[in-house]
């Protein structure tokens, strides 16, 4: 059997919240791909800045990263308020 028909078989027996992140990170290999295939010269020609994450600068940031490529933008902020931790501050500072 080839990979191909080894995945397909694997896909075919799988739930789909397991085929949702195969799916994801089958587009995240081919982003990479892509990116590693960046041309010498474009790839010295880009600089970067150290910045201070703040809030700010990190909404600023996504605006140089280009577009949401996908159609899964509600389910991955449902993730990110499912799984986040609440801050707890119940202990006792030792500054004081």
């Amino acid at each position: 059997m080839t990979i191909k028909e080894l995945l397909l078989q694997e896909i075919e027996s799988s739930p789909d919240t397991i085929l949702a992140e195969t799916l994801d990170f089958l587009r995240f290999l081919k982003t990479k791909e892509t990116q590693t295939q960046t041309p010498p010269e474009v790839a010295e020609s880009t600089t970067h800045t150290e910045v201070n994450s703040t809030g700010r600068s990190l909404l600023e940031h996504l605006k140089t990263i280009g577009q949401w490529s996908g159609d899964d933008l509600q389910e991955c902020l449902e993730l990110v308020y499912a799984t986040r931790g609440k801050a707890k501050f119940d202990y006792d500072n030792p500054f004081e």
